[in-house]
Parts: structure tokens; C-alpha cells; sequence
């Protein structure tokens, strides 16, 4: 199912995080933090300023970001679990 997300919202998936250690130990799925971090999978086309002009988006498909702990809300979709935020809740771009 193609997903466009409205107006200055990025849909983003969760990279995975560590399942060991640096010391080797296993960390249990229970135990585990959710990483802050993931790749953008499709962003919407801009925010509009109120004269209606429309301000592009700073980020684009297949970057990975970071964002905030509690950034987004959790959705879906076709059985992948995915995040949709604003724009605004990212803070940076990895290279």
C-alpha cells in the first residue's frame, strides 16, 4: 500500500537496535530501548505559510535521522510497524 503523509509529516521506520553487548551479553527484547533513530520512508509535500506559499521539506526519502525518545506515533502499515511524525520532531540527519 503507498503511503503519502500530509502536509510537513515524515513516515519513519525504526532502525534496529543492538542485540548484544560490547561485552557479548544478549540483551532481551524486554530490556531493549527503542532506538532514536531510522530512515525516512516518505515525507508529505511542506508545511504552508499563512500567504498559502508552500515551505519544501528539509528531508527526503531513504535518509536516516534522528529524532527525539517519544517522537511520533506508532502506526501499521501492510504489517511493518512504522512512525509518523512532523517534521520539526527530527533533529538531525546522519550522512
Amino acid at each position: 500500500m503507498a503511503f503519502t503523509p500530509l502536509h510537513d509529516r515524515v513516515v519513519v521506520r525504526r532502525t534496529e537496535g543492538d542485540e548484544k553487548t560490547s561485552g557479548g551479553l544478549i540483551i532481551p527484547d524486554s530490556a531493549k530501548e527503542k532506538p532514536a533513530e531510522g530512515e525516512i520512508v516518505s515525507v508529505g509535500e511542506g508545511a504552508r505559510k499563512d500567504s498559502g506559499e508552500l515551505i519544501p521539506m528539509g528531508v527526503k526519502a531513504g535518509q536516516t535521522v534522528l529524532f527525539g525518545k517519544w517522537s511520533g506515533t506508532e502506526i501499521k502499515l501492510d504489517g511493518e510497524d512504522l512512525l509518523i511524525m512532523k517534521e520539526s520532531d527530527i533533529m538531525g540527519i546522519i550522512s
